[in-house]
């Protein structure tokens, strides 16, 4: 029989859950580059972040990124980028389709903090495709979310990341 006080500890035990509901691995990351390459991915690559490059990831995030180099997957016109960026205290792990300078697919793989989800859904993750560069800032507006605005600006600073990366592959001169 449940008494008055074990409805009590049920229900403080929840209210403790709800800023962990948000945590989660949504889309693995072999899922996600079969989606973005509607079928087998090829085989990954680096890009080292040296010189100019380097400078120009730190203007888009705000900061270093942290690490050296960066693997993405290329097949024609179209790459795949699988970065990461604090929201507020932990890192999101987010993945971009870039094809022809626009983001063709943008997809959250792995939420961290305990508010801020709501950037998974499609409803907001639809507004960055087709979303390019004019300089180093997207070249559309992307509304914001209430209670999300950290996740919110760290997966538009990836987004221009992935543009800015993809770039600069599509720059470099082949390898010989």
């Amino acid at each position: 029989m449940t008494t008055r006080h074990d409805t009590r500890l049920l229900l403080v035990a929840l209210l403790a859950a709800l800023p962990a509901w948000g945590k989660g691995t949504y889309l693995s990351e072999a899922a996600f580059l079969r989606q973005a390459f509607a079928g087998e991915p090829p085989p990954p690559r680096v890009l080292w972040l040296t010189g100019p490059l380097k400078e120009q990831v730190r203007r888009v995030l705000g900061h270093p990124y942290g690490r050296l180099r960066v693997r993405y997957w290329l097949r024609g016109p179209r790459s795949a980028w699988i970065l990461e960026e604090i929201g507020k205290e932990r890192p999101i792990t987010i993945g971009f389709a870039v094809e022809a300078g626009r983001i063709a697919l943008a997809r959250v793989l792995v939420f961290r903090e305990s508010r801020g989800d709501e950037i998974r859904h499609p409803a907001f993750t639809r507004q960055f495709r087709g979303a390019g560069l004019r300089g180093e800032a997207l070249d559309r507006p992307i509304d914001g979310i209430t209670g999300a605005t950290l996740s919110v600006r760290a997966m538009r600073r990836l987004a221009r990341l992935a543009l800015v990366l993809d770039r600069a592959v599509r720059q470099a001169p082949p390898a010989p």
